[in-house]
């Protein structure tokens, strides 16, 4: 990468940083836990809407892998997930009314937030419907990866999202509240992905799965990208740029091997495909906070008309983090 380049991409990550400064202004903090954070703290960022019958699962599975703190951004909930939120002693809470949309998708929020409490923290950024797994992840906690990560001076973590559903049409069982939703949405696609490198910023783009073969055939390059870095060891120069597809330092993008070997990554199972997800495509297809006018959710929404199934002969049902090595969609690389 050339001189300008850099320089351009500098420039840019001061103008996302001074964004997320001046969007501070549309939070109000519900309730703030932070000063009970600790040096040696794990933290977790999120932004959401309407995810109250999620809440309860989620937030037990990543204090389960040993998230110390949350940290939420509520965006205008109506559903009681702020309520539930507030009574939990371990997040601390946000709320807005302002555009998703206008807050860059909600990353403008969580930059600023990271930027004020999450410096020198491994951080963890995912949504509602995200569990990350990574390698040993059934015997080994969380703060063993990033130990590992810190002995080895590396700053990121990759995690390939992972679209997870059921076998029949969405709705056949529905889906309760603490529930495990791989319980209800246990199959993925073990294949059928495209990758290309991202130049500008280093990171590789992944598409493909249930939804570009079900959503988006005719269009398969306006599939939902797949790749993420959803673990940072943060630092208040960072910036995410597009949601936690890419962030700059533009090095941090490159979670990869170009010599032939494997880094070490993980994968995020995306509960996307649940009973609910006809209702949530309907909310979002009215409010249009997504983006590109929420090209995505009209895709959605005309294929539920169908009731699809996404279920396919070379459907896979999760098992644990070992069949995702064998399958080549994640790697402990040289973590041993």
């Amino acid at each position: 990468m050339g001189v300008v380049s850099q320089y351009m991409l500098r420039l840019a990550r001061k103008r996302w940083r001074i964004r997320a400064f001046r969007k501070r202004r549309e939070l109000r903090a519900v309730v703030d836990h932070t000063p009970q954070i600790a040096s040696n703290h794990i933290l977790l960022f999120s932004t959401l809407r309407n995810e109250r019958v999620r809440l309860p699962y989620f937030l037990r599975y990543y204090r389960s892998l040993g998230v110390n703190h949350f940290l939420i951004v509520d965006n205008d909930s109506d559903d009681g997930s702020r309520e539930y939120l507030a009574a939990q002693p371990d997040v601390s809470l946000w709320t807005t009314k302002h555009s998703y949309k206008r807050a860059r998708f909600g990353v403008d929020w969580l930059n600023w937030l990271q930027a004020k409490y999450a410096h020198g923290h491994w951080s963890l950024i995912v949504d509602p419907d995200e569990f990350f797994v990574y390698p040993f992840c059934d015997t080994r906690p969380l703060r063993a990866l990033t130990d590992w990560l810190d002995a080895s001076s590396i700053k990121s973590f990759s995690a390939m999202l992972l679209d997870m559903y059921p076998k029949g049409p969405f709705d056949v069982v529905p889906y309760q509240e603490g529930q495990d939703p791989f319980e209800v949405a246990p199959y993925f696609d073990s294949g059928n992905y495209v990758i290309q490198r991202n130049r500008k910023y280093g990171n590789l783009w992944i598409q493909g799965g249930p939804r570009m073969r079900m959503f988006f055939q005719d269009l398969p390059e306006r599939a939902p990208a797949l790749n993420k870095i959803p673990l940072v060891k943060w630092d208040r120069d960072y910036a995410y740029v597009s949601s936690t597809h890419m962030l700059l330092p533009r090095g941090l993008n490159q979670v990869y091997d170009e010599w032939g070997g494997e880094k070490a990554s993980g994968c995020l199972l995306h509960a996307k495909f649940l009973d609910t997800f006809a209702h949530k495509a309907e909310e979002e297809m009215e409010r249009r906070q997504h983006y590109a006018n929420s090209h995505e959710y009209r895709a959605y929404r005309a294929g539920i008309s169908t009731q699809p199934d996404l279920w396919c002969k070379w459907s896979e049902k999760y098992i644990n983090w070992r069949q995702l090595e064998i399958l080549g969609l994640m790697s402990k690389g040289n973590w041993a």
